[in-house]
């Protein structure tokens, strides 16, 4: 199959809503995280909260999928004329053959909690309003999405922790393969909850101040929550030189562990080999890898033996969760689109908050940004059980 277009793409995360306010704060070297004061949560760590979700309104007809999870995505799929595009697509393809594949790990979950403290005090019953298909159901995002979005076609959840919104793009690309559809809408979101920092926590996994991926004194990850999007489509002749392209998609399970890597990072170095022979490219060939770099000790070990047996120690790198937090679910999209802006704007993302580079992960880290024409590069996204994806995107000039 020929590449495939991101004919439109889009960010909301704590570091801003859109593409002009996400490449404005790569930029500005300018993190989303800070001390944790999310809803009832009493934790020493930082998040990446993003602004404004508490007041974003579901249209009328849309009210029963009303949480969290849901406002997030909406505020997302209203950035950069997003909404727009998709119209656009299922008025030339049709609705019923534009798919929706959305990742997310705890999805509307929080909607649940909230749920459980008004239970009723003699019974323990749930609240009657309280519906959980369209919330906390992790299907109810993808549903939300294909129905705001008039569309038709297949829709389906990936969730498979923090890879769900990288394996999306091998979803879609493989439905598209086979004729079912003609276009693809393809995202991650995850919003913060009461469950995913305090299990985190208890895990041991997550540090008191702003992570710091591939430090010498990495402590674990700062939580964050994202929306972001991408329409992709069959690529026209011609393209112009801007144009990001899905090149290679790398897909693996060691299931070494139930939340720890394989020490020698076995199944993040098959799913970038997978991309790199799906692109028909060699390691050489690739300008920059944004890595997984959740800044927890084994994860970051891990993942720079993979990279560094593929790669050696030429490749730039660098983990943007400096920046905006580990946004889970929503992590591979919000990476891939961070990806694409590189491309676009030949620019090499510092990594936030790292001090001193791990020496002994061996790998060309970068602290700080660096701009130079940027052809191809490398995301990575690695989830619990071993659930690798790796995604390789190009410019088409």
């Amino acid at each position: 199959m020929n590449s495939l277009w991101l004919s439109h793409f889009t960010a909301t995360s704590s570091i801003g809503c859109g593409l002009e306010a996400t490449l404005s704060a790569l930029r500005q070297q300018r993190g989303g995280l800070a001390p944790c004061t999310f809803d009832t949560v009493d934790l020493p760590t930082f998040v990446g909260e993003v602004a404004g979700v508490d007041a974003v309104q579901l249209p009328t007809p849309l009210a029963a999928f009303d949480c969290r999870n849901n406002r997030l995505a909406l505020l997302g799929l209203l950035q950069d004329g997003f909404s727009e595009a998709v119209a656009a697509a299922s008025k030339k393809y049709g609705p019923q053959r534009v798919g929706v594949f959305i990742g997310t790990s705890t999805s509307g979950i929080l909607q649940t909690e909230l749920a459980y403290r008004r239970r009723d005090p003699v019974s323990g019953a749930l609240p009657a309003d309280f519906v959980y298909a369209t919330t906390h159901n992790t299907f109810s995002v993808a549903d939300f999405t294909r129905h705001y979005l008039g569309l038709s076609g297949p829709a389906f959840v990936v969730s498979s922790a923090c890879s769900s919104s990288a394996k999306v793009f091998a979803s879609a690309r493989r439905l598209m393969a086979t004729g079912l559809i003609d276009a693809a809408v393809v995202g991650g979101v995850d919003s913060l909850c009461l469950t995913t920092l305090y299990g985190f926590n208890s895990l041991g996994l997550m540090s008191t101040q702003a992570c710091r991926p591939f430090d010498t004194g990495r402590d674990g990850i700062s939580i964050g929550e994202a929306a972001a999007f991408a329409l992709l489509e069959p690529a026209p002749e011609p393209l112009d030189r801007d144009a990001v392209l899905l090149l290679g998609v790398g897909e693996s399970s060691d299931a070494h562990h139930m939340s720890s890597p394989h020490p020698e990072g076995l199944g993040a170095r098959m799913a970038m080999q997978q991309a790199l022979t799906m692109a028909e490219l060699g390691a050489a060939d690739m300008d920059y890898i944004n890595l997984h770099g959740t800044a927890t000790p084994s994860n970051d070990a891990a993942e720079a033996k993979a990279v560094s047996a593929l790669f050696g120690p030429r490749t730039p790198c660098s983990s943007t969760k400096g920046a905006t937090g580990h946004t889970l679910g929503a992590a591979g999209a919000l990476e891939a689109v961070i990806c694409a802006l590189a491309l676009q704007h030949g620019l090499l993302p510092g990594g936030l908050n790292t001090q001193q580079p791990d020496p002994a992960l061996a790998l060309n880290y970068l602290l700080n940004n660096r701009e130079q024409a940027v052809n191809r590069v490398l995301s990575n996204s690695f989830g619990f059980g071993g659930t690798n994806c790796s995604l390789i995107f190009g410019r088409a000039g």
